[in-house]
């Protein structure tokens, strides 16, 4: 099976739409455990997981110049996916009781935990995107042992590193959330 989804990978890369569509029934299970994990990160027991995934489906079904190298980096790009639509979701809410628009989304933003909750994902949003300018493989690597949920080796895998760089990356990177967090 995960040869099948590397097949579907590449072909999807190479311009064929409808490997994209063959791919989901194979990756779905997995996809929802990401998507679990990442609204239960949020508290949020009402979001639906069904809705985040396809939402994620929506949004990487045309991105056919992604190349992807195997499941574990489709994987990983999923999960940045799914973290992204899931704070623009909680960014649009805090807009919207800022008295601003709220844009239509699949995802019911008014079902995301309270507002504490809320500035506690933007907050680590933010520190996120910050560690990926000082440096983007420590980011990478917290999208695939913080959000995706992936084991040590199979975040080795996606990242294309060894396991003993993922074990010593894992330590500098939660020291440098919890020191931006603080």
């Amino acid at each position: 099976m995960s040869s099948d989804i590397t097949t579907l990978l590449q072909t999807h890369f190479e311009g064929e739409r409808e490997a994209f569509d063959r791919l989901m029934p194979l990756v779905y299970d997995r996809l929802c455990v990401i998507a679990r994990r990442q609204i239960g990160r949020m508290r949020s027991e009402t979001m639906d997981t069904s809705a985040l995934v396809r939402e994620t489906y929506m949004q990487l079904v045309d991105e056919s110049g992604i190349a992807w190298r195997d499941r574990g980096h489709f994987y990983a790009i999923c999960a940045r996916t799914m973290r992204r639509i899931l704070v623009d979701a909680m960014r649009r809410r805090m807009a919207a009781k800022r008295g601003g628009g709220v844009a239509s989304s699949t995802i019911d933003v008014e079902s995301i935990g309270g507002d504490s909750q809320m500035e506690l994902v933007l907050a680590v949003d933010q520190a996120l995107d910050q560690l990926s300018q000082f440096n983007e493989h420590l980011a990478r690597l917290v999208e695939c042992r913080f959000f995706a949920g992936m084991s040590e080796e199979e975040t080795a895998l996606a990242l294309n590193t060894s396991l003993r760089s993922v074990q010593r990356d894992w330590v500098r990177a939660r020291a440098w959330l919890q020191k931006a967090l603080a």
